[in-house]
């Protein structure tokens, strides 16, 4: 008998899941294992006109993340260029990765150390990080939390953050959110006045100092932390039969028992 029990890695896909919650009919755009298994969750679940992608050049309807025996459900053509003009309306939500993040939510994929010009480390470059970030809803998901992730300031500015986005101004702003921030151990957002990063949850078996030890800057946090929730024995189902039945998501978030 399966286990009703959600391991880590089940708890992260179902707070992925949530972040797409009131999308509606949007294109959902996760990248990475745990993203795509908690976007393909919202989908079969809360939000069932998510648009999801092949990877390529499709619009699909399926559920399963990682393969297809008879191949994908096309709902539609989505070419390169089609993008572009989902892009620029507002009409995304792209949860990424961030090398670094910090308070504000300004993310860094591009390069680690003072002088961006001469890197100490050369990471994946900007990428589309930029104009993901301007033009449409973003979260990010990082499955190692660390003081090196979370930081006080990011060494090189790849996502546009809430600071840095509103001084551009309303018009360039317009579509700029940035949604969540999902992480092995909890959930945050930038409901606050100021828009500093909030811890939000954190996951079972987590504590909110383990939390605020491996955060490289002050979190605001509520008074009671709650924890966040485990996925439904419908969920749980949808997981480990349909979405991910090789376990990726386990290799990803290992479950600490």
């Amino acid at each position: 008998m399966t286990s009703s029990r959600a391991t880590r890695a089940e708890v992260c896909a179902a707070a992925v899941a949530d972040c797409f919650g009131g999308d509606g009919e949007t294109l959902a755009n996760p990248i990475g294992t745990i993203p795509m298994v908690g976007g393909r969750l919202a989908r079969a679940t809360t939000e069932p006109d998510l648009m999801m992608t092949d990877g390529e050049a499709a619009l699909i309807a399926d559920h399963e993340a990682f393969a297809w025996p008879d191949g994908p459900t096309v709902e539609a053509w989505n070419p390169y260029r089609r993008m572009f003009d989902v892009v620029w309306s507002g009409r995304r939500h792209v949860m990424m990765g961030a090398t670094q993040v910090d308070r504000y939510g300004n993310q860094n994929i591009g390069a680690l150390g003072p002088d961006p010009r001469r890197p100490q480390v050369a990471l994946l470059g900007f990428r589309g990080a930029p104009g993901n970030t301007i033009n449409d809803t973003t979260s990010y998901w990082v499955p190692n939390h660390s003081p090196k992730v979370f930081v006080a300031e990011v060494d090189l500015v790849c996502g546009i953050g809430y600071d840095r986005a509103a001084a551009l101004g309303p018009v360039a702003a317009r579509f700029h959110e940035t949604r969540r921030v999902v992480s092995n151990l909890g959930v945050f957002d930038f409901e606050t006045p100021d828009h500093h990063m909030r811890l939000r949850s954190v996951h079972p078996g987590v504590t909110v100092d383990e939390v605020v030890a491996v955060t490289g800057f002050e979190l605001a946090r509520p008074d009671e932390v709650p924890e966040s929730r485990s996925p439904s024995e419908d969920e749980l189902r949808l997981l480990r039969e349909v979405i991910d039945p090789e376990g990726r998501r386990e290799r990803e978030v290992p479950d600490p028992g």
